[in-house]
């Protein structure tokens, strides 16, 4: 049964909801058509997963100066399909913002921003304007429809809390008008109008703290939707063009508050966006009355991993499947065992058993290998089994024998690749950003199916990590992390071995596999280990553990080692959910490189195209108080597709370096290894 307590939520929380929505219905008394412009199925294998959500109107989504789907400073209810993603800077006065915003799912938004606050000095450095690291997160309520669209949200609702506010925003399409209503608290209550209807739940919500409790970095709910009043907040965007967009909107954001705002001339902003490219657009802004604003926004669309696929044409008298062989061969696809069946030109089954390390996802791998059977002019049902490595991944035939790889006598398979990515350095004592253009070289030396070699060359074309000269504030237990600065300014100097590592993998029995690994495992431990991994391709979990003796590598990343030793290891357990949310769960326990004791949550969302996006967070026996600001190791990882090639951009984002909760950063995992062979969820 229903609590009182909870009813009086329930009541009082949606009947500003209900004011929202229905103060946007009274523009319309009768449905708008939706006009979908931003496709939400991006292909047709995605119609099943998809299609709760196909209401995307005929607008552009803008990105507002805080990297969310809104106007300038205003939020919107306005969403963009899954595995999307956006990057913004916003250049204002007294900030400066850059903001990176993840699609993990069609009715969540989560954004990373960096702020440069020009006047507010670094504690310790004077000289130098205050850097804030913070996360947003934006959630769908309601489909647009006869009604209004609703979301909820939260913006820096952990750590310093200079931007804290939550809203409630609805939207609704009228013709050429896209037009958004909401309520704010926090930051976004600049004109506190309204009494919080939500004090009539409890006196908490009357009273909002003025600074965050502590060490910044906690979550504290009960500063969530407090305070003794709130404002209201809207504004709309009209369609000019395709290309061109004009907004304007009511901005109730407190000035001065804990960001020193010039005390606002007027609550009103104006801008203008215009879309130089399909996913590249510029904005500028005229706010509060005081000044000018320039923003630039990049966003990316969910598609296809962009795979470079080459054929050949059959020689005169080459049977089909030596044709399909080469094709495969030119594809980073090497036949282990091709028998067939029967020999009927009409019929029969072809078992066709393939490996390779280079695909990201089963669809990737599949997609290939059906465009090759085509061209060789195979007309035979194909039998499929994969191996990755040495390990039996995937087999269309549970009863399939995994043959011995004959695709190595003539010697190891040697595959090289020079790649270009841009290295930040965020939130430095020293600036607001540090960076360098980093060529990187990658070796691999495939000896056999189960023994391979890669080798991670870095060079640095350009950079100024020369200026990363203040020593970490905070090494506790042990300096495993905080001393990155040192390997950064390595990388600007010379020719460095990032990784130089010799991997054995080996599945030992039906679903029991092993990965033997020695070498150089990242840029910043070397050492020697082993991980094991239960895992059955028909259930849900699997379960393993891994254990490595470490050493610290030198600050020349090299050959040379410190003096900094330990054994790290945890047991991992791995959950897959297909349901209405799916989602990839890991949960880890056990030593850290830095020797503190505890466990890691991760929760991740990969897509078909490759991209994934997760959150995590680390808990050891380092308490709070020791860990300080942030209180415990968490942040985001992802992995983005490019837009040319088979390209990626691996990251993991923290809003402070520390020592405590670290762990190897290794080029593979088992898991990792075994699910991309995986029907993605």
């Amino acid at each position: 049964m229903m609590s009182c307590k909870t009813k009086l939520t329930l009541r009082y929380t949606s009947c500003i909801a209900v004011l929202i929505c229905s103060s946007l219905y009274t523009f319309a008394n009768e449905e708008i058509e939706i006009v979908t412009e931003i496709p939400i199925i991006s292909n047709k294998e995605d119609t099943q997963l998809n299609n709760r959500d196909k209401t995307f109107i005929n607008f552009k989504p803008l990105v507002n100066n805080h990297g969310s789907i809104g106007l300038i400073n205003n939020k919107t209810a306005r969403f963009v399909e899954e595995s999307s993603w956006s990057a913004s800077l916003y250049k204002g006065d007294p900030d400066i913002r850059l903001n990176l915003t993840l699609y993990p799912y069609n009715w969540l938004e989560a954004t990373l921003f960096y702020s440069n606050i020009t006047g507010k000095a670094y504690p310790g450095y004077e000289f130098q304007d205050y850097k804030d690291k913070g996360f947003n997160i934006k959630v769908k309520l309601i489909d647009e429809g006869k009604f209004p669209s609703l979301a909820i949200g939260l913006d820096d609702f952990a750590g310093t809390g200079f931007y804290s506010s939550e809203y409630l925003v609805a939207n609704k399409q009228l013709g050429k008008f896209d037009i958004h209503l909401g309520a704010g608290w926090g930051n976004l209550n600049g004109d506190k109008s309204f009494k919080n209807p939500l004090g009539q739940i409890h006196d908490q919500f009357l009273n909002r703290p003025v600074q965050f409790e502590d060490e910044g970095g906690q979550f504290q709910p009960r500063r969530y939707f407090s305070d003794e009043s709130i404002s209201f907040f809207g504004g709309v965007q009209y369609k000019l063009s395709e290309k061109l967009f004009i907004k304007a909107e009511y901005d109730p954001t407190i000035t001065p508050g804990l960001v020193g705002y010039d005390k606002s001339k007027s609550n009103f902003n104006y801008g203008i966006d215009y879309n130089i490219r399909d996913n590249f657009n510029v904005g500028i802004s005229f706010e509060r009355g005081n000044y000018t604003s320039l923003s630039f926004s990049y966003s990316s669309k969910s598609s296809k991993v962009k795979r470079n696929y080459e054929t050949v044409d059959a020689k005169r008298n080459e049977n089909e499947f030596t044709h399909l062989q080469k094709i495969l061969a030119l594809n980073a696809i090497g036949i282990k065992e091709l028998t067939k069946s029967a020999l009927s030109v009409a019929g029969g089954t072809v078992n066709l058993e393939v490996s390779s390390s280079d695909y990201f996802t089963l669809q990737d791998l599949e997609g290939t290998i059906n465009s090759a059977i085509s061209d060789a002019g195979i007309s035979s049902e194909i039998v499929k089994s994969y191996k990755i490595g040495g390990l039996n991944a995937y087999s269309e035939d549970e009863n399939h024998e995994f043959s011995e790889n004959k695709a190595f006598k003539d010697g190891p398979i040697i595959r090289n690749r020079t790649s270009f990515n841009v290295t930040p350095f965020l939130a430095a004592r020293e600036g607001f950003l540090k960076l360098g253009l980093i060529a990187n070289n990658d070796t691999d030396i495939i000896f056999s199916d189960n023994l391979m070699f890669n080798a991670n060359l870095k060079f640095s074309l350009a950079d100024n990590f020369d200026e990363l000269t203040a020593a970490p504030i905070d090494t506790y237990p042990a300096q495993v992390r905080s001393d990155v600065k040192d390997y950064f300014q390595a990388i600007g100097d010379q020719i460095v071995i990032g990784r130089a590592q010799l991997d054995y993998l080996e599945t030992l029995s039906k679903n029991h596999h092993i990965m033997l690994s020695a070498g150089l495992l990242e840029d910043m431990f070397a050492g020697y280990g082993f991980e094991y991994l239960w895992f059955n391709p028909n259930n849900r979990y699997a379960i393993g553990f891994e254990a490595f003796d470490v050493y610290k590598r030198d600050y020349e990343m090299r050959f040379g080692l410190q003096e900094y030793s330990n054994v790290t290891g945890h047991l991992n357990f791995y959950y897959r959910n297909y349901g209405a949310i799916p989602f990839d769960a890991k949960i880890s326990y056990g030593e850290y490189l830095a020797g503190d004791i505890g466990g890691t949550f991760e929760i991740s969302r990969s897509f078909k195209n490759g991209a994934r996006f997760g959150i995590f967070a680390s808990f050891t026996d380092v308490s709070s108080t020791q860990f300080g600001e942030g209180s415990f190791d968490k942040g985001i990882t992802f992995r983005i597709p490019l837009p040319f090639g088979d390209n990626f951009i691996n990251y993991a984002w923290r809003p402070l370096t520390k020592d405590p909760g670290q762990k190897l950063n290794r080029k593979n995992n088992l898991h990792d290894l075994l699910v991309r062979f995986q029907e993605i969820n």
